[in-house]
């Protein structure tokens, strides 16, 4: 009956009916398509790493072995576990995790308080040199952080505000070898991408009415009351966007960690240092001298090491699973306030 009733409206409306079914069909079949090969490029290589994670050292080196292994293993990661622990006696593998998790938490709390308050202040006042000060915050998106190393090498190595340190203890502040420095800089706003997250918090508070907040002054509310209880809550998604672009970054970061973390067991240095520590391992291993040279080839090498990152991907990808709501939401919303 249905079927008779759209014949019945395709005939009456000369077939434009049909072909507008037919339109949206085939938008459909490649829209569709598009999406397919967008996820299978950013899931093929995880998926493509996971199965040559399983593959034993002998399928590795077998030319009719492709992408399935013919013997599953889990002795590789086993091994990835020894790397991480060879030189420690104390696990160090599950203590760089957990470090990794609280610098980048910390610091990834402390950026979005702080950019979350000076995108707003960009958004809604007016001040002296404004546009100077937005410039800024577009440079440092810009300018990689490694043009300015020497500087903050300098700065904290002799960390002296001012003088005020000079005037309490006779001498400037060494702050290297410690989180302060970074956490300072992620308070100040000069952290990991901190630029990017002011721009983002500015455009979606310019995209919020000045009437809300109009109201809430009419009604009586402060300053810091109307953001903390009519701009923040709306501004929930965003925020947590930039918490995860900042875990994110700050969990594989090499820069800052190598300048202010060189005391502290972090899993993206121990991971830099895995292909070093496999000719003393597999030495070890294999020879009563553990100073012995041994070749590692490199198809095993690559193998280990992306074993290694796969585990490193694992806390980002549970992090994205509870919180992709949110995540999802906040591009969903964006630029949609008017």
């Amino acid at each position: 009956m249905k079927t008779d009733a759209t014949v019945s409206r395709n005939k009456k409306s000369g077939g434009y009916v049909m072909k507008n079914r037919l339109k949206k069909g085939i938008v459909s079949v490649i829209r569709g398509l598009l999406l397919f090969g967008l996820c299978f490029m950013i899931i093929q290589p995880i998926l493509t790493r996971f199965s040559i994670s399983l593959m034993t050292e002998a399928d590795l080196y077998d030319s009719t072995v492709v992408l399935l292994p013919r013997h599953v293993t889990l002795e590789n990661y086993k091994i990835v576990m020894d790397l991480t622990s060879f030189f420690r006696k104390d696990f160090p593998y599950l203590d760089s995790m957990l470090n990794t998790l609280w610098v980048s938490a910390l610091s990834s709390i402390l950026q979005v308080i702080a950019c979350t308050l000076v995108g707003y202040g960009f958004a809604r006042y007016n001040f002296p040199l404004k546009k100077f000060w937005f410039g800024c915050v577009i440079a440092v998106i810009i300018i990689p952080p490694q043009t300015i190393s020497i500087a903050l090498f300098a700065n904290f190595n002799a960390f002296d505000p001012f003088g005020i340190m000079t005037a309490l203890t006779g001498k400037p502040l060494n702050m290297l070898n410690s989180t302060l420095p970074y956490m300072i800089m992620c308070l100040t706003c000069m952290g990991l991408k901190d630029g990017l997250y002011i721009y983002m918090l500015r455009t979606y508070f310019q995209g919020i009415p000045k009437s809300l907040e109009e109201a809430a002054f009419v009604d009586g509310c402060s300053t810091m009351h109307t953001f903390v209880r009519i701009m923040l809550p709306d501004a929930i998604p965003t925020i947590a966007s930039c918490f995860l672009f900042s875990f994110v970054w700050q969990w594989t970061d090499l820069f800052y960690t190598r300048n202010f973390f060189k005391t502290i067991n972090m899993y993206s240095t121990k991971l830099t240092g895995m292909a070093s520590q496999m000719v003393r391992y597999f030495a070890a291993l294999n020879s009563s001298d553990p100073n012995a040279t041994i070749v590692v080839p490199q198809a095993r090498e690559q193998q280990l090491l992306n074993i290694g990152v796969l585990i490193c991907i694992i806390p980002l990808i549970i992090l994205y699973v509870f919180t992709q709501k949110t995540f999802v939401q906040s591009i969903a919303l964006s630029g949609s306030k008017e």
